[in-house]
């Protein structure tokens, strides 16, 4: 699965950097480099949604620092079934 989180302007500005660590420390921990890619990409061209994210170049969601964690945890879930 590969997720990108936009770090354009407007995602910069709503904590997309935060979101990557955040998306970074949960996959270390649960030692899913093998299922998950995280990448950054520049504007994604959501930048109304900030912070946007896009799952296997086709799924955009609007992920905020305070939801990235509930977000990643459940691409976790939807990835193990």
């Amino acid at each position: 699965m590969e997720i990108k989180v936009c770090i354009g302007s407007a995602c910069h500005l709503k904590g997309s950097y935060d979101v990557i660590h955040i998306f970074k420390d949960y996959i270390q921990e649960n030692r899913l480099e093998a299922v998950m890619d995280l990448k950054s990409s520049f504007c994604l061209g959501k930048c109304s949604n900030a912070v946007s994210v896009v799952v296997d170049a086709d799924k955009y969601f609007s992920v905020s620092p305070d939801s990235a964690r509930c977000f990643i945890e459940e691409l976790h879930r939807w990835v193990m079934k």
